[in-house]
């Protein structure tokens, strides 16, 4: 199972463009309250990409490595969520 291409597409554009659009602010010198909520709705929808992309991890390639894989595989899968789920919680 693989994230959704289009969605996730779609989404990274979407924040492409408020990256652009928080670049013209400061360009601009709006104000800074301004410029932090913008970049809060961007970073909570980055993380809302990276969310549906590690559901979509976990749902295809770790549940295959487990169905499927060597222990030797399945062991590198978990430590793979392992190792990422501490990068998350930094």
């Amino acid at each position: 199972m693989m994230a959704d291409r289009d969605k996730t597409m779609r989404l990274l554009k979407t924040a492409r463009g408020q990256i652009e659009g928080i670049m013209k602010m400061v360009e601009e010198d709006r104000y800074c309250i301004d410029i932090s909520t913008q970049l809060m709705a961007t970073q909570s929808l980055i993380g809302r990409i990276n969310a549906d992309v590690l559901k979509a991890h976990i749902g295809g390639c770790v549940q295959q490595a487990l169905a499927q894989g060597t222990q030797t595989e399945r062991d590198a899968k978990l430590a793979e969520i392992e190792a990422i789920v501490e990068k998350l919680a930094k």
